[in-house]
């Protein structure tokens, strides 16, 4: 009996916000698979663990999806494992698919008429928009951003006019060893009066955000190093 593709959020950060943000129903059905795609595995198992799961966590499988995983090895156990059972898709942080591998997966669950189960959880980029007091009628979500200097500059330009221009929320994240670096870039790059949100450890104990203008963020001491943060740029 063909299975079904469960899209399964994990926290944002510590274990410890478990109960807070993972609901009692994705944990009933967690307990219920035993076969998991994952980015992952090491962080996927200890959230499994965590979760109660009625199994030892050694009789479970976990595939993974992520950058240095090989993307035919997942496909193909997917489309033989859900011939005969569910499976279970888990991001490292936060929601499947959404600045995270996995959309290959749903696009094959799709293609071989597998039903698609997305389960309510943390996204960090939703709850960020929720928390700036920015425009929610029009956002763009940009991912990551270019590393290098001068594609970033121009990068974040065009992504000030478009938020001058039309109004529309412009989101993007970087790697927490590298926030510094696009804060700076940020400052010198952005007009004075340009707003800037950014939120920082969301749904732990230690979240913050703050919405100022660049002018006023240019006069914050803000440490922002190895915390993943979500950061957004609007006209007001």
């Amino acid at each position: 009996m063909k299975g079904k593709l469960y899209l399964i959020p994990a926290t944002l950060g510590d274990f410890e916000t478990m109960d807070e943000v993972i609901p009692l129903y994705n944990k009933q059905i967690i307990h219920s698979l035993t076969a998991f795609i994952v980015e992952n595995a090491r962080t996927a198992r200890r959230f499994i663990k965590r979760t109660g799961h009625p199994l030892p966590i050694r009789e479970l499988t976990f595939v993974e999806i992520g950058k240095h995983a090989s993307l035919s090895d997942a496909l193909s156990f997917f489309k033989e494992t859900i011939q005969r059972q569910s499976v279970g898709l888990l991001s490292e942080a936060g929601t499947p698919c959404v600045a995270d591998p996995g959309s290959v997966v749903v696009k094959a669950a799709h293609e071989n008429n597998v039903e698609v189960v997305p389960l309510t959880g943390p996204n960090s980029i939703l709850l960020a928009l929720m928390a700036s007091g920015f425009n929610g009628q029009s956002f763009t979500f940009h991912g990551y951003l270019p590393v290098d200097k001068k594609q970033l500059a121009e990068k974040i330009r065009n992504m000030e006019l478009k938020a001058r221009k039309e109004g529309q929320t412009q989101i993007f994240i970087e790697t927490p060893f590298r926030n510094h670096h696009l804060f700076e870039q940020l400052l010198k790059t952005c007009r004075p009066e340009t707003k800037m949100c950014i939120a920082v450890n969301l749904t732990m104990p230690s979240q913050k955000v703050r919405t100022l203008s660049i002018e006023e963020w240019k006069k914050q001491k803000v440490d922002l190093a190895k915390k993943p943060a979500v950061f957004l740029i609007s006209k007001d």
